[in-house]
């Protein structure tokens, strides 16, 4: 096995590699003085079965789009050098929240990220907390794996919920089932049953609307669960929502942390107590805002490993993800 990992997502990548036992595979990434840049392999890749690990989120270095295109260039490079088969593990998904036609027109990028990945070579992908899961395992003709954060976030909770009246909340009506997930998860732990409430949200032309609550969060630790963070508007106006509702305190999970934008005004809800995420995406963009001491980042680097060790000796992924 060789195991791979892109310049920018060499941290996670050597975490991942950590709990494998293993070094990561050595590789070249060259920048030219027209912007356009080169990577390739510096290890004999013949025949062997290849994991490269890149997550596709913007930094200050490299755009998404700087990424995803060096991605496809290595796997290019991977195959063209006779690699049995090349799986691309990437941690967080880009363009995974366009996954259907909303308005004429429209394009579906998740469709067409896909499309690309393969033409490339991809061999399978593995991502976590992929924003419509339906539509993602639609969108590729190759093997995917969408694992998931719920067991991360059940472990890092179960000590805090024992002796708290919790309920666990969907900020919107896309998440129920993700929520649904983490509530069995949790119940299973904690030995008790939990409650779930649902939060309206409607969504055009960049608005957000909706702030009823169906359900009863008053004097409840509320847990609001999403796959991701970018503006922060949406767990911010769940939040205040609560609070008006009587809830004690508020803990908002996201396995995704973007955190786009000013979030001290739109996180700095008094209410929101917490934020959970893993270190799918870093927390750069909280470097010198308050909101960051709110911010917990478990580590999602040991589920990845045992991913891809399971699929290298043809274990089961399903059996990984079950409580």
């Amino acid at each position: 096995m060789k195991l791979f990992a892109l310049n920018s997502s060499a941290t996670f990548g050597e975490l991942v590699a950590k709990e494998l036992g293993v070094q990561l595979s050595a590789h070249e990434e060259r920048e030219f003085e027209d912007g356009e840049h080169k990577s390739r392999p510096l290890e004999n890749v013949r025949n062997q079965e290849v994991f490269v690990i890149h997550s596709l989120y913007s930094d200050p270095v490299q755009s998404v789009n700087d990424k995803l295109c060096r991605l496809l260039f290595f796997i290019g490079a991977l195959k063209d050098a006779a690699a049995k088969k090349v799986t691309a593990i990437i941690p967080f998904l880009c363009y995974a929240r366009k996954d259907r036609k909303t308005k004429a027109r429209d394009p579906v990028t998740t469709r067409y990220v896909a499309r690309v990945l393969e033409a490339c070579g991809a061999d399978a992908v593995v991502t976590m907390d992929v924003h419509n899961l339906q539509a993602f395992q639609n969108a590729f003709t190759i093997p995917t794996e969408n694992l998931e954060a719920r067991k991360l976030f059940a472990d890092h909770l179960t000590p805090f919920l024992t002796n708290e009246d919790a309920v666990i909340m969907s900020p919107d009506f896309g998440g129920v089932k993700r929520a649904e997930q983490l509530l069995q998860t949790l119940e299973k732990q904690l030995k008790r049953e939990l409650p779930m409430v649902l939060m309206e949200k409607y969504r055009s032309s960049g608005m957000v609307w909706g702030e009823r609550i169906a359900g009863d969060v008053k004097d409840k630790t509320v847990i609001i669960v999403d796959d991701l963070i970018s503006t922060g508007s949406t767990i911010a106006r769940a939040a205040a929502a609560c609070k008006k509702s009587g809830a004690k305190k508020v803990v908002a999970l996201a396995t995704h942390g973007i955190f786009t934008g000013n979030t001290d005004d739109t996180l700095g809800e008094e209410a929101l107590q917490q934020i959970i995420t893993t270190n799918t995406i870093p927390p750069f963009r909280l470097e010198h805002t308050r909101v960051i001491e709110k911010v917990t980042t478990l580590n999602a680097a040991p589920l990845f490993a045992e991913a891809i060790k399971r699929l290298y000796e043809g274990g089961s992924i399903v059996e990984l993800l079950e409580d």
